[in-house]
């Protein structure tokens, strides 16, 4: 396992650390949790009951928590909400009808946009803060109907570099179908193109057990993915170098092993650690090399979306 560089000091990393909040998602349940990075002060800010959450993210600045939930894809429900930081305010920012299953949600906020995966829906999606102006980057569907029966073109990660002009998803494939695929694309659809017919779209790897969520750390330039697929590339974190302009992708390297149907993953690049969770109920942390691993929680449910910010003293 390689070394990460880092420009920041200890010191900062501590600090950062002492303020930090974990928020996470139950989706058998309808939970949101919070807690510390060291699994302490487990809090449930929120049930909203068997709405099947999958992504989550904070904008801490304006105070408030946006997540996803899938709903029942044969019934087009899927929805996209937004809280307070204590769970308290909630509206539905993307109605049911306008997303089929959004999973993994993501925050860019230099644009004001969300962006995230609509599994069933096949595409990958993104709209403004308050949920105005939805639209569809990429269409997978080739032409089937929605809800999509070929979960080959189920998109279900998201990650957003903002600094390279790209955007990042995965597509897992079936069940112990080994044939999950992870994708990049220009944030902006190229002119005279549409989300079904855009030609910048890359493979960048094929043959993937299941990868599920995506996070980016845009300093090392490092791309990280959970997957939940069959051992031993299955049930892992990985993670490959984002130089591809310069060489050609590389075999991902495994960091992490022996998930239980590893989903969310999220970094605290001030840190320099990542927090992951599996469907079995867990919470870990570890660095951003895979060393140190700790479970800081147990048997918390089905979880699925994860995020870390630096919340307000007295949160």
């Amino acid at each position: 396992m390689s070394t990460i560089t880092s420009t920041l000091t200890e010191a900062e990393a501590t600090t950062a650390s002492a303020t930090g909040r974990l928020f996470f998602l139950d989706l058998s349940a309808g939970r949101i949790l919070s807690a510390n990075p060291d699994g302490t002060d487990l809090r449930s800010i929120l049930n909203e009951g068997r709405k099947r959450p999958d992504g989550v993210v904070l904008d801490v600045p304006a105070g408030h928590i946006y997540w996803s939930n899938m709903g029942d894809p044969k019934k087009n429900d899927g929805s996209i909400m937004r809280s307070d930081l204590d769970g308290k305010n909630v509206i539905t920012i993307v109605s049911p009808g306008r997303t089929f299953t959004p999973k993994q949600l993501k925050l860019e906020k230099t644009a004001g946009k969300l962006y995230w995966s609509d599994r069933e829906g096949m595409r990958v999606m993104r709209a403004s803060l308050d949920g105005s102006n939805v639209e569809t980057l990429v269409d997978t569907s080739r032409g089937d109907s929605r809800p999509g029966p070929d979960p080959t073109k189920w998109c279900v990660g998201i990650a957003v570099d903002t600094d390279g002009g790209k955007f990042y998803w995965t597509q897992k494939g079936g069940h112990h179908a080994g044939v999950g695929r992870i994708f990049r694309a220009n944030i902006e659809v190229p002119r005279d193109q549409s989300p079904e017919n855009r030609t910048d779209i890359e493979i960048l790897f094929d043959h993937l057990p299941e990868p599920i969520d995506l996070d980016i750390d845009p300093v090392n330039r490092f791309l990280y993915w959970t997957d939940r697929g069959d051992p031993p590339r299955g049930n892992t974190v990985n993670r490959a170098p984002m130089n591809w302009e310069r060489e050609v992708p590389k075999e991902p390297e495994i960091v992490l092993t022996r998930l239980m149907e590893g989903i969310g993953i999220a970094l605290d690049l001030r840190g320099r650690r990542m927090f992951v969770t599996d469907f079995s109920g867990s919470v870990y942390s570890a660095n951003l090399d895979g060393s140190n691993l700790k479970t800081l929680l147990a048997d918390e449910g089905n979880l699925t979306g994860i995020a870390y910010a630096e919340v307000p003293s007295g949160y």
